[in-house]
């Protein structure tokens, strides 16, 4: 497309004249608060729609044609140098970054994805200001590219000498590099993610952190590739941004249209809903029904809260798995980390604490030799589902991480002279197994698994998926397992099969699209009612148990997360009753798979919350009483027989005290200065 300058510029005069006079005037009086004027391409294309697909076709000379036309306007006295950007872009011009070819360089695009790494905002020359070092004369030279330009001889003495840089006199602009990539959730049968280098300058800077989801607006562009001295044929794709859209909304980039929302609404008021999505998750693995309305309930997730004061309170529901081999967990993790929109999933055992959350790393190439900063994969799941398998087989050192990114869902780096905080709002789906092989009920499950109990007390559901023989449950499930594979190998062989067993009640596509939209308009509150609910049951739990305690405030927010789950499930703007007892069962169906004494038959949170339940300490109080007395009777270590035979003397059994006696020496209340002689660390 030929086109004149000057009737380009022309243009610009009338269109701005006509109908953005008013607006350009506001944001000059505004400047150095406002540096831009944002227009929307359909309203230039309104006016004018060969203007227009000039910008599209031709946008360096197009807008810098409109920023020179605004800074000679004569309408104020001194019209500061403002930019042109240009959002919404037409959906032609939206372009997925492995969609990108040769034939949209120089071409004005619209680029989605996710922010993976970003520089340090630094200075950049555009209007470099050079002093002869003969003649003291002053040269000026716009700066373009990456490269200083500099003077061959000075125009006044007219001879080649040495010139000197005056940053004084020069004009600098902020200038920022990022690294997007494309959305996990577009990604499927393990395809790499695909990048691409941007450049952000002046008043761009600094709004982008690792983990923002953004679509940039902008100018697709080479840049020399070299190999050594020696300039390559190949060049590199880079993006100049004109402007920046982040993506604030949750799942903006999940498309819902007026057809999807129609059947999302009709859906919503089936009154076999919560059985149909229960079966929509993994059906091909059998039973399992409290643990999947379980993940249902995570998939929605309660309402996220920020207080006046600043307090924030998550609305993520965090899972733990834990059980026998061959019990479909990683199954289930890898069936909800592709139903889940913005999920993400990686195995503990491969997985580093700057894997996790978030890092600075040194690139050559990215940050030409600087510390810049990468997000994680809790960061890449913001406002999503993070699935971590084999969370036992993880570093201790590693694990420590995920503290702060559960319950606060923020992750602070502070690194070669980073200091950042980066946003984890993602629900956590972890599946441990035990160390011992199998689950054992009547173990405390703090001494099962690899976790520390400060991290199994952040989690609000811990299921143990057990593998015990029973015989109609054994031929149920063996029917199942074996009909799937009958069904799958039919399948293979292109053969008509009735799927109706293993098919999901609700196509994962437009499960995906329901969640999305649950999740972006509905904030259920709570009635007075399912108030009611939540604080009898927790006030009547906890005033049975003396001697235990059943729940603690962290139990009690779970109710309330589980139920606004429930509620934003069927798309109700208030949790009722209802919704308040689905909580209460599961919850409860949790503490009496792991949280149960079964000496006292009573739920006792201390197992999970600290590893000891309360019949424990009591034991462990009458042995500690036991030591500290032959200590003192006899000024020397409390010999172990010593020890079991006054403890048998109290009623308890010498395996029993055997066994607190190792715990004790893994906690570090006693400690033995002689073979088979006891003291307490505390005397």
């Amino acid at each position: 497309m030929q086109i004149e300058m000057e009737s380009v510029r022309a243009r610009w005069e009338r269109l701005f004249e006509d109908y953005f006079k008013e607006e350009i005037e506001n944001v000059a009086l505004s400047y150095p608060e406002k540096k831009s004027i944002i227009f929307d391409f359909w309203d230039i294309d309104m006016y004018d729609s060969e203007l227009g697909e000039i910008l599209l076709e031709k946008p360096y000379a197009a807008i810098s044609a409109a920023e020179d036309v605004i800074s000679s306007m004569d309408t104020i006295t001194e019209m500061p140098y403002l930019h042109v950007r240009i959002k919404n872009l037409p959906e032609a011009r939206k372009v997925e970054i492995r969609d990108l070819r040769s034939f949209h360089l120089g071409k004005f695009i619209s680029v989605d994805g996710l922010v993976k790494k970003v520089t340090e905002v630094r200075p950049k020359l555009v209007m470099a200001a050079f002093e002869c070092q003969k003649c003291n004369n002053i040269i000026r030279i716009r700066q373009e590219g990456s490269r200083l330009v500099e003077p061959t001889f000075c125009p006044k003495c007219n001879r080649k000498s040495t010139f000197k840089l005056l940053p004084d006199e020069s004009i600098f602009i902020d200038s920022q590099k990022i690294e997007m990539q494309e959305s996990p959730e577009g990604l499927r049968g393990g395809a790499q993610p695909m990048r691409l280098v941007a450049y952000l300058e002046d008043d761009l800077v600094g709004y982008i952190v690792p983990g923002d989801r953004i679509t940039l607006n902008g100018i697709l562009r080479v840049q020399t590739r070299r190999s050594g001295q020696i300039k390559l044929t190949e060049f590199n794709k880079v993006m100049d941004v004109n402007s920046v859209e982040i993506k604030e909304q949750a799942f903006e980039e999940i498309g819902i249209s007026e057809e999807d929302e129609e059947k999302i609404k009709e859906v919503s008021k089936d009154p076999l809903l919560y059985i149909k999505i229960r079966e929509s998750i993994a059906p091909t693995i059998y039973g399992l029904e409290t643990e999947k309305d379980a993940l249902a309930l995570q998939l929605f997730g309660g309402v996220p809260k920020t207080m006046p004061d600043g307090t924030k309170i998550r609305g993520d529901i965090h899972i733990l798995l834990v059980g026998d081999p061959g019990t479909a967990k990683s199954q289930l993790l890898r069936y909800i980390s592709q139903l889940a929109p913005r999920s993400i999933y990686t195995s503990g055992k491969s997985s580093s604490a700057a894997g996790l959350t978030a890092t600075a790393v040194r690139s050559d190439e990215f940050g030409e030799g600087r510390w810049t900063l990468e997000a994680g994969a809790l960061v890449l799941a913001d406002l999503g589902i993070a699935c971590v398998d084999e969370l036992d087989k993880m570093n201790p050192k590693d694990r420590d991480a995920l503290h702060q990114a559960m319950e606060q869902q923020e992750i602070s780096v502070a690194k070669a002279g980073i200091n950042a905080t980066l946003k984890s709002r993602c629900a956590l789906l972890g599946a441990a197994n035990p160390k011992l092989g199998r689950f054992e009920e009547y173990t405390p499950i703090a001494d099962q698994i690899n976790i520390p109990p400060a991290l199994l007390s952040r989690f609000d559901l811990i299921f143990p998926l057990t593998d015990k023989p029973d015989r109609e449950r054994d031929e149920a499930l063996a029917k199942h397992v074996l009909e799937v594979h009958k069904y799958g190998e039919m399948l293979e062989r292109d053969e008509e099969v009735e799927v109706e067993k293993i098919k999901p009640a609700l196509e994962p596509e437009f499960l995906r699209k329901y969640i999305a939209y649950a999740k972006r308009n509905v904030h259920p509150v709570l009635t007075e009612a399912a108030i009611e609910r939540i604080k009898d049951y927790y006030v009547s739990m906890r005033a049975k148990s003396r001697e235990t305690i059943p729940f603690t405030p962290r139990q009690l927010e779970a109710f309330i997360r589980l139920a606004e789950a429930s509620a934003r499930m069927r798309l109700s703007p208030v949790v009722n009753e209802t919704d308040a007892d689905r909580a209460i069962k599961i919850v409860e169906y949790y503490l009496t798979k792991v949280g149960m004494d079964r000496e006292t038959e009573t739920i006792d949170i201390d197992i999970i919350t600290t590893g000891i339940s309360r019949s424990q300490k009591d034991k462990i109080k009458v042995v500690t009483d036991i030591i500290r007395d032959i200590c003192e009777e006899t000024g020397e270590a409390a010999p172990i027989d010593e020890i079991i035979s006054r403890a048998m003397d109290e009623g308890l059994s010498r395996d029993m005290v055997e066994s607190l006696m190792a715990k004790m020496r893994r906690e570090g209340i006693i400690f033995e200065p002689k073979h088979g002689k006891y003291r307490l660390t505390s005397e």
